[in-house]
């Protein structure tokens, strides 16, 4: 099988971290420039107002699959993987809408990528590539098992690695996927409650109030 990341080089992780400059440019948009746009993207187009209204009028409407058009079912594992540990506290309690939520928070994440430029989606793809693939998984990001088996103090040890991590790259990697999976959970009408958030202006007109 042919790697998704093929411009990819391991060399590029192991680069001491450099000084923030801001007229420099970099071609890894999506880590270091594109956060911004990936989040107003994933409030923008993720969820529509037919959403908002379906969402908060069947607050326990779930699928019995993922509508995925861009992540693989294996970037959909770590997506999942990862929102049940950094949404942990905003997560409904119980089994059934927590899974619920968590689907919700993958396709929102599913949508903002491919609502991205290609050359954004690319950044994505070898972000989660890094993540997925057995030899990167077990010796850049610490997880020995498969994300679906990954105990919940594995991910929080490899978020707090990345976080904190002595190459730029990595600590990049880790605000994107935090960022982007905050925008996609509190963009959603199933998180408003627990926030107490009435939602935006346009819910009085849809008969949301």
């Amino acid at each position: 099988m042919t790697p998704r990341f093929q411009s990819f080089r391991p060399s590029q992780l192991f680069r001491p971290v450099q000084p923030f400059r801001p007229a420099q440019k970099n071609r890894r948009q999506f880590l270091k420039v594109g956060i911004a746009g990936a989040l107003a993207l994933a409030v923008t187009r993720s969820l529509n107002r037919n959403a908002f209204a379906i969402a908060i009028a069947n607050p326990d409407l779930g699928r019995g699959s993922l509508d995925l058009r861009k992540l693989a079912n294996s970037d959909a594992d770590v997506i999942a993987a990862l929102a049940s540990v950094i949404l942990a506290g905003s997560l409904p309690e119980d089994v059934v809408s927590r899974q619920i939520a968590i689907n919700e928070v993958v396709e929102a994440f599913d949508r903002t990528v491919a609502g991205l430029s290609p050359a954004v989606q690319r950044e994505v793809e070898e972000l989660l590539s890094l993540l997925t693939m057995p030899i990167t998984r077990r010796f850049v990001v610490g997880i020995s098992a498969s994300w679906p088996n990954a105990t919940e103090d594995e991910i929080k040890q490899f978020l707090k690695r990345w976080r904190n991590h002595r190459f730029a790259l990595l600590q990049q990697g880790y605000q994107a996927l935090v960022r982007l999976m905050i925008a996609c959970w509190y963009g959603n009408p199933l998180s408003w409650g627990k926030i107490g958030y009435g939602g935006p202006p346009f819910a009085k007109e849809l008969g949301l109030q």
